[in-house]
């Protein structure tokens, strides 16, 4: 059985199963906790590090730090520096980031469909 793991895939499923190869690609560069959640942030307009840390409350700077890194790594969003002090850092999404936007849609469709509505929600998940 063919397996998705950091380093990729445990064998080639190219061949036999190239539909289940896109999902579970799709899948491995949305996996992670805030990852969608910043290509949402970012859908509209460019954002400074701190504008993120803000709108994701209570992540940690490690945390937010990797998971920007692998988005940069995937291709999915810019990051750029401008020579200041302090450094000023920011984000944006590369047209591959883009491209992302409309199964992130999907997924807000989906919750709206099916999820728990605001007045059902846990107070721990509140901001």
């Amino acid at each position: 059985m063919t397996k998705i793991c950091k380093d990729g895939f445990t064998e080639c499923p190219l061949n036999k199963h190239r539909d289940i190869y896109n999902i579970t690609y799709t899948q491995n560069i949305l996996s992670g906790r805030y990852k969608n959640i910043i290509v949402w942030i970012l859908k509209n307009e460019n954002k400074r590090y701190t504008d993120i840390k803000s709108f994701l409350q209570g992540i940690s700077q490690g945390s937010l730090t990797k998971q920007l890194r692998e988005l940069e790594e995937d291709g999915i969003i810019h990051r750029e520096v401008f020579p200041e002090v302090p450094p000023k850092v920011v984000y944006s999404l590369t047209e591959k980031g883009k491209a992302l936007i409309k199964i992130i849609e999907m997924m807000d469709d989906f919750g709206q469909a099916f999820g728990t509505t605001s007045e059902e929600i846990p107070s721990a998940f509140e901001h």
